[in-house]
């Protein structure tokens, strides 16, 4: 593969596609920005219209159905101003970029990329100023976009910043370039030696992946991934279920496998936000929990650390547990403090995919409210 990647924003320019496909397609491309790469497109089989990676990155007319929302999980009511918001007291997220080097079909923030967008980054000092003045915040999210479209040098600006907060911890960098273009690693030596500069003993870089089949876990990606873990960045995968792309627990189980094998941590599966357009993309909840718990069911313990969740707007959401009638969820993370841990017991309802299409929340308790209070006589 030659290592200078070609860029493609015109479906016109995609050689495998049809005329008559091109022509199709062109009004969901007008909707929904259209955008890839030639390595990304070379993973695909072209022989195959099922080919899962042809699914992720060319634009299909179900996207054209009026259901979702565009901003699923309510970022706007966290947003402190344009590019940072603060949702969890410990968590910051900075949106770096409003590029990415090819665009999912199944974005939640497509937003970003549309002209009606108010996400655009103003002022990155202002937003440095919030976060060092609030010193609850223990770790800084840099997402988009994706933060690895822009130059090192520019990615390092802020990354420095950071680093000069001492209540600063963590920073997470969320980015699909390890699978989209992994020479964006191979080729920029500076962008290794940034990590192993600020990936420190004590203040971790983490490198937040989103690979989502087991095709895009190709040899160079897995070689980009080493680089990144060799300058110091802990790497974990997180990746949504999706349909007619990891809906089956065969596939899903390989990917855990291998990017177990090859050191990455399965951090979350996620339910399908339901963004605008993402109708087809989306499996419902209790089929998805099914296809998770069997897929995690032919993996190692490491390979099985996944938990499967939703970014609610009110919180992150572990769908916990299934029973013939009932549903459980937990609150893996709230917004609001006093629902950390809070378990949600909803009567079934196949066909929901988001919390609030469960219509009847049987019981709602924290952990420790059914605890036993020992006396003192019965402690000893």
């Amino acid at each position: 593969m030659d290592r200078k990647v070609k860029y493609y924003n015109d479906l016109s320019r995609i050689p495998q596609l049809s005329d008559a496909e091109k022509a199709d397609l062109q009004a969901v491309a007008d909707k929904f920005v259209f955008r890839t790469n030639s390595y990304y497109l070379s993973l695909i089989d072209w022989d195959d219209p099922a080919d899962p990676i042809r699914r992720m990155i060319i634009p299909q007319n179900s996207e054209l159905e009026q259901w979702g929302d565009l901003d699923p999980s309510n970022e706007a009511a966290y947003k402190i101003m344009p590019g940072l918001e603060h949702k969890y007291d410990s968590t910051a997220l900075i949106l770096v970029s409003e590029a990415c080097d090819s665009i999912c079909r199944y974005c939640f923030r497509k937003r970003v990329f549309m002209d009606a967008s108010d996400d655009r980054i103003d002022n990155v000092d202002e937003m440095l100023d919030y976060i060092r003045t609030h010193t609850e915040i223990s770790n800084v999210l840099l997402t988009g976009g994706d933060p690895l479209t822009l130059s090192t040098e520019k990615l390092e600006m802020i990354i420095a910043e950071l680093r000069k907060i001492e209540h600063i911890r963590i920073i997470r960098i969320g980015s699909k370039l390890p699978v989209f273009n992994p020479y964006r690693i191979i080729d920029d030596p500076s962008l290794a030696k940034m990590v192993e500069k600020y990936s420190l003993p004590d203040r971790k870089i983490y490198v937040m992946t989103h690979f989502m089949h087991p095709n895009e876990l190709t040899e160079t990606a897995v070689k980009g991934l080493n680089i990144l873990q060799n300058a110091g960045a802990i790497v974990n995968n997180q990746c949504p279920v999706l349909r007619g792309v990891n809906d089956n627990p065969a596939v899903l189980a390989e990917l855990w496998r291998e990017l177990s094998f090859a050191g990455v941590i399965p951090y979350y599966a996620f339910q399908c936000r339901p963004a605008l357009g993402n109708r087809d993309f989306t499996v419902p909840i209790e089929e998805a929990y099914d296809i998770v718990e069997q897929a995690k069911a032919r993996v190692s313990g490491l390979a099985k650390r996944v938990r499967f969740a939703m970014s609610h707007s009110t919180g992150k959401i572990e769908i916990a547990a299934k029973t013939r009638d009932y549903i459980l969820f937990k609150y893996h993370r709230a917004q609001d403090n006093t629902d950390s841990s809070r378990i949600l017991v909803c009567k079934r309802n196949p066909n929901a995919c988001w919390l609030d299409d469960y219509e009847e929340v049987v019981e709602s308790f924290r952990p420790a409210d059914k605890c036993w209070s020992l006396k003192p006589e019965e402690t000893r």
